[in-house]
């Protein structure tokens, strides 16, 4: 069975998609982007602003659904500049001090909104 997540304490899809969808014990997380969700506006600040939004987006999405950040199991980064990776990782792996999930980086050649990077996530209970 599928159920949908939504939550006001993450942006609103700005698509056909939504925030996450649980099925069978796993949480699907779509891609995050830095967006304020009390303003919908891309938080200003560099990589590390950004990187700190989507991370709370996320956690946002994770608690709604009932997971924590220990749960997650995989993880997309989706970069605008890989010279972005390392500040990136140093917010991210705040996020994660213990057993990290595994992960894929990659940059691509843009991002939505202009953003510099966005965040898909898989959790399971």
């Amino acid at each position: 069975m599928k159920r949908i997540i939504s939550t006001p304490n993450a942006p609103a899809a700005i698509g056909p998609y939504s925030q996450a969808i649980e099925a069978d014990g796993t949480l699907y997380i779509s891609g995050q982007v830095p967006l304020d969700p009390a303003t919908a506006k891309v938080v200003d600040g560099g990589i590390a602003a950004q990187t700190e939004q989507v991370m709370k987006n996320i956690g946002a999405i994770l608690e709604a659904a009932g997971y924590s950040f220990t749960d997650v199991v995989k993880s997309t980064c989706l970069l605008s500049d890989m010279a972005n990776f390392k500040a990136m990782n140093e917010v991210y792996g705040k996020y994660y001090a213990e057993n990290p999930p595994a992960r894929a980086a990659f940059a691509v050649k843009e991002l939505p909104l202009g953003v510099l990077v966005e965040i898909e996530t898989i959790a399971v209970k």
